[in-house]
C-alpha cells in the first residue's frame, strides 16, 4: 500500500489520481482478506493480528472515502 500511496501523491491529473488511489483501496482490501484467511485458518491467532487488521480496515476505509471524494469532485 504504501508504494502506492507514494504514487498517489505523484499523481499528474485528477483522473490520474482517482485511478491510482484505486489501487491503494484494492491493496488494503487484499491486505485486510489475507489476514482474515489467517485468522480464520488459524495459521496465526486473532489475538495477535487484532491490532494489524483493525489498522488495515482504518486505512481501506480512508482511502475508499477519499476516492469517492475525489470521484464526485471530478463531475
Amino acid at each position: 500500500m504504501a508504494a502506492n500511496y507514494r504514487a498517489v501523491c505523484r499523481a499528474r491529473s485528477k483522473s490520474e489520481f482517482i485511478a491510482k488511489v484505486g489501487t491503494v483501496v484494492e491493496e488494503a482490501d487484499e491486505t485486510v482478506f489475507w489476514l482474515e484467511l489467517l485468522i480464520e485458518t488459524g495459521v496465526i491467532s486473532k489475538s495477535r493480528t487484532e491490532e494489524l487488521l483493525k489498522e488495515a480496515n482504518e486505512i481501506l476505509a480512508v482511502f475508499a472515502a477519499s476516492q469517492r471524494t475525489a470521484r464526485k469532485k471530478k463531475d
